[in-house]
């Protein structure tokens, strides 16, 4: 089994994406605001190598459906990601969704496969990956049905410096566990904390 990873970024009160989410404001209002310090040149040292530790190449990846894009229900447009024709992905990407879709093979390596279950995807995206690590890369749904399954073994979580009031949350619901910080950057944007997951006895 390969390492199994997720990076995310957080609000200082737990949401990953703000109330409200829509086309025009995908990550919901303010939502924006969470990733202030990924793309507000320039970046100081931390942001840089949390950047680049996020960018390292996986063996694949599992994505939400809402993370993949805006479109609900059955497909009614030809919807390819957020990133343009060369996402930086650059493997498998296997996207959480109930709405069957044909596969979409983008330039530089990325290829989006549409799976109906988290289960599925995961095997799918463990076969893919081999030796290299999977990477859970969001959603909040997403990133909760890998720590509810028990699957995940490492987070990347930056936690910024904004609170949202409301909107989706990964850390909901989950079994009994304990995140072990094992490395931590800050800037006055952001702190990344690398976290190892230890395992505990599931709820009664």
């Amino acid at each position: 089994m390969p390492l199994v990873t997720a990076h995310f970024t957080i609000s200082l009160d737990g949401f990953m994406a703000g109330p409200d989410q829509t086309e025009q404001d995908p990550l919901g209002v303010r939502g924006e605001e969470l990733h202030r310090w990924m793309f507000d040149e320039p970046l100081p040292e931390a942001d840089t190598t949390a950047v680049e530790r996020i960018l390292a190449p996986r063996g694949a990846y599992v994505m939400g459906r809402n993370m993949f894009g805006p479109v609900r229900g059955e497909w009614d447009r030809d919807w390819r990601g957020w990133w343009g024709d060369d996402p930086p992905y650059h493997a498998p990407v296997f996207v959480l969704t109930h709405h069957p879709h044909d596969p979409i093979e983008m330039a530089g390596g990325t290829t989006f496969h549409f799976i109906g279950s988290f289960e599925e995807a995961l095997e799918r995206a463990v076969e893919a990956a081999g030796d290299a690590t999977v990477t859970i890369a969001g959603g909040a749904s997403a990133v909760r049905q890998g720590l509810q399954a028990g699957v995940v073994d490492e987070l990347l979580v930056t936690h910024a410096p904004v609170v949202l009031g409301a909107g989706e949350r990964p850390f909901d619901d989950l079994p009994h566990g304990e995140l072990v910080p094992v490395e931590v950057l800050a800037s006055p944007r952001a702190t990344h904390v690398v976290y190892r997951v230890e395992r505990g006895p599931s709820r009664s």
